[in-house]
Order: C-alpha cells, then structure tokens, then sequence
C-alpha cells in the first residue's frame, strides 16, 4: 500500500476538511482547551486566509470551522517558515474575532478564536518544546486571562513521541502528520489501533486520488519546492545586500571618523609644538621652570630637556 503525505494542501484538506470528526479529534488533541470545554460538533466555514506574500502563495494550506457555542478554530499548514508569519496569523485571528458582530451587537456575543498553527520547520530554534502557547495574559498574575485570541504554533520537525509525555491522542496525531509519507510502506499497529487516525490514514491511501488530483499532488511539492528556493534567495540577496551596504557605510563612517581624529590629533601636536617653543623662549629669557611649567602645562622634566 502507497501513501500520500498528510501535510500537502489535497491530503490535509481531504483530512480535515471533509471530514468534521477527524477535525475535531484533532482540534481536541492539540488546542489547550480546559476539561468540559472539548468541541462536540463543527461547522465548516469559507477559506479566506489568503497570504500577502507572493513568494509563498502556495505554502499555506488552512481550513476554518466553528462549534455550536460560536468559537471559531483557524488550523493551518504552514510549510516554509517567515519571520512575519506570527503577525500574520495575529492579523487574521483578530480579524475572525472582529467579524463575529456587527456595529451595535454587545461584546458579550464574542466567543473565542483559535488558531492551531502546524510549521514544517523550526522556527525557535533556541527553545527546547515543539509546542508553542500565546494568549493574553496579565504580566504579574498570569492566572488572570482575557479571553479572546489563542495562538498555537507547533514546530513538526522538533516533535519526538519518545522524549514527550503529553496526552495521547496529541502524539498519535502528530505521528500522523511526521511519520506518514510517500516512503510509508507499513503503518505504525500504534496508529491504526486508534479508529480516528486510522481513518486518517485511510484517506492518504494514493488509490483513493484520481490520477489528475495525484498530479496536482506533485504539482503542489514541486511549487513548495520552488518557493522555498526563491523564498531562501531572496534571504541572501537581502544579506548580501545588507553586508554590501553596511561595509560601504562602515567605510564611509570609518573614513570621516578618521579624518575628524585626524584634524584632532593634529590640532593636539600643533598645539603641544606651540607650547614647547614658548616654553623655549621663556627659558632662554631666565624664566624659572616652574613658572614655565604653569604658564604651558609642560612638566618640569620636559622644560629641562629643552
């Protein structure tokens, strides 16, 4: 048996986006939601997450679906990793909580907004866990929480099902997104045990795709392919640019710093020379060193070598 990986935009859309128990297994597993508060049903909303970006227009899959108490869950793919992409899922979390009422309607009618963000790449490359928890929170009482946004983001390349305890379907669902894969010959018995993902599994069988939608498969890798690649140049070009900048202007700031130390300098010697010679003539006049010594700011041992 041949399998596709869930992670592309036609597999992670046939997973969780055609099929509402799955997505709410998974929704459960991974958001941080309190006991008694888990989603008992969902509702699919349009897709209206379109990146600004156009060197990544491609890498960004998502689907959006919403419960019966009215919270909505944001689940993204997100293959290449940019440093506005926190901002960006902010934007987008926000705007999905503004749009919930219309002018007049009472705040109360707000109800949270979750965003579940899964990266193929590390983005933390400092902090050790995969799992990544942003809401707001009082800065000296972190107990003290308003309700509203709650961002997730979940490195996939640092996820470990051996050096992790936590709940698990939470494990077995991100076995499923990092083990499965074009290379998969036999499944985990860990992962078909559990009927939820083996249903997920299921759905990657590749006889289930029709030949044109496994050449948009392909099509889909070769586009993130090319993204990536376009994506990393144009980090370098950045770089290099700025490196080919910063030297000219260090260049440009070193060689006026060093003309102005230049003049000061001078202006340092010729005013020393200046006192030396005064101090000369006041010396061949008589004068007494230690006056000298006052009237140039010479020291004694240098008058007498005059």
């Amino acid at each position: 048996m041949r399998y596709l990986n869930p992670k592309a935009d036609l597999t992670f859309k046939r997973v969780f986006g055609e099929h509402p128990d799955l997505v709410m297994s998974f929704l459960n597993a991974l958001l941080p939601l309190a006991p008694g508060q888990e989603i008992t049903d969902i509702e699919y909303l349009p897709s209206e997450m379109v990146p600004e970006n156009p060197l990544r227009k491609n890498s960004i899959v998502d689907v959006r679906c919403k419960d019966q108490k009215g919270r909505q869950f944001i689940v993204e793919m997100q293959m290449i990793w940019s440093p506005e992409f926190k901002q960006r899922v902010l934007f987008n979390a926000s705007k999905a909580y503004v749009r919930q009422i219309g002018t007049g309607e009472e705040y109360e009618l707000l109800q949270p907004v979750y965003s579940l963000n899964l990266v193929n790449e590390i983005f933390e490359p400092e902090l050790e866990g995969y799992y990544h928890y942003y809401n707001l929170v009082h800065v000296e009482h972190s107990n003290k929480v308003i309700d509203g946004l709650q961002l997730i983001f979940v490195e996939l390349p640092k996820f470990n099902p051996h050096t992790y305890a936590e709940k698990k379907m939470q494990v077995l669902w991100l076995r499923y997104l990092t083990e499965i894969n074009e290379k998969t010959r036999e499944v985990p018995s860990e992962l078909l045990a559990n009927p939820e993902v083996k249903k997920a599994v299921t759905a990657l069988e590749e006889s289930a795709f029709t030949e044109a939608q496994l050449l948009g498969y392909e099509k889909f890798w070769d586009i993130i392919s090319v993204e990536k690649t376009l994506y990393n140049s144009a980090i370098r070009k950045g770089l290099a640019e700025g490196m080919e900048k910063g030297i000219a202007e260090g260049m440009e700031k070193g060689l006026a710093e060093g003309i102005e130390k230049g003049i000061e300098k001078g202006i340092e010697k010729g005013k020393t020379e200046e006192q030396r010679l005064i101090a000369c003539n006041l010396k061949k006049q008589g004068i007494e060193l230690q006056i000298i010594s006052q009237c140039t700011g010479l020291s004694m041992e240098e008058i007498r070598t005059l």
